[in-house]
């Protein structure tokens, strides 16, 4: 498992005009007029040609924007509440002991949150920008142009707690999110059944390398093999998720109720599910759990969202 660190702020941010007009392969966006970046982005996504050619209205080195973008949708899971066995026996300490949980119904984002959905926050002046390290954006979605329906990264606790509370949700408890990636409590090493983690079914370092041979992460919901039987998409690989719990070295004295257990002494936060760079299949197990500091900021970890069951 890599190690993570804190990383500096980063600069990204909108145009208010674009002009001259976005080119991608020969397709011109706001040709001959001056429009406001949201009306850019309303007809780029409206294109067929080239959706990655949205994130041309970002620049690094304009002021902060002027102008928003538009809503970009969450597309809602509802999971049905009960009980289940949450934890491992196999020896692991910190996911132990094996003990039941009853959850009620809620509702879980089909995917972890996006570029493109991060940024509707962004520019509402509601979320910060995604954190560079020592000014360098590395494998940070946000400043990489065709990546924006790839998911967010490189975002603390805290921002992917702004961004939940901006869309009137929450980051998922720990038991939520464990309940969700079995399938609602099945008794399954992984989001698709027990068969080892391969890049058909997850987003790994596989096929030569990392992201399965694409040296990062990739589009969500690109390996629909792997979804689990709600159709809940990316449960293992690509990112690691932010969970809203504080972490614990056992499951001794936790919430049986599907809260999550919060400590305001306990800088360590959750994060669960493996990332593009993992290789080990343990990592991937959806009992497998991470700790780091929440003000971490890496291209290792996003987040996806939960609310109750409306």
């Amino acid at each position: 498992m890599k190690n993570y660190f804190i990383s500096s702020v980063g600069m990204l941010v909108w145009t208010a005009v674009v002009q001259p007009p976005l080119l991608w392969g020969g397709i011109g966006f706001g040709a001959g007029q001056n429009m406001a970046p949201g009306e850019v982005l309303e007809e780029a996504r409206a294109s067929d040609a080239a959706p990655g050619i949205i994130l041309a209205g970002y620049v690094r080195e304009d002021p902060e924007p002027r102008q928003g973008a538009p809503e970009v949708p969450v597309e809602w899971v509802p999971l049905s509440g009960g009980r289940f066995q949450m934890g491992t026996d196999n020896g692991r300490r910190d996911a132990a002991p094996v003990h039941e949980v009853l959850l009620p119904s809620f509702e879980m984002s089909k995917s972890a949150v996006t570029v493109e959905q991060y940024a509707e926050c962004v520019f509402a002046g509601m979320c910060s920008k995604p954190w560079k390290k020592n000014g360098r954006s590395g494998n940070c979605n946000w400043y990489i142009i065709d990546r924006l329906r790839h998911p967010v990264n490189c975002v603390s606790w805290r921002q992917a707690s702004e961004y939940a509370t901006f869309k009137g949700a929450r980051l998922p408890s720990e038991s939520e999110w464990e309940y969700a990636a079995t399938g609602g409590g099945r008794n399954q090493m992984y989001p698709w059944g027990n068969e080892a983690p391969s890049c058909e079914r997850t987003v790994m370092h596989g096929d030569g390398g990392e992201g399965c041979g694409n040296w990062s992460t990739l589009q969500v919901c690109s390996r629909p093999a792997g979804n689990t039987a709600q159709g809940l998409c990316d449960m293992s690989g690509n990112v690691w998720q932010w969970v809203r719990d504080s972490y614990r070295t056992s499951y001794a004295h936790t919430p049986t109720d599907g809260s999550a257990y919060e400590s305001k002494f306990n800088f360590l936060r959750v994060i669960r599910g493996g990332s593009y760079n993992v290789s080990i299949a343990e990592y991937l197990r959806v009992d497998q759990r991470g700790n780091v500091i929440a003000d971490t900021s890496t291209s290792g970890i996003g987040f996806r969202i939960a609310r109750p069951a409306r």
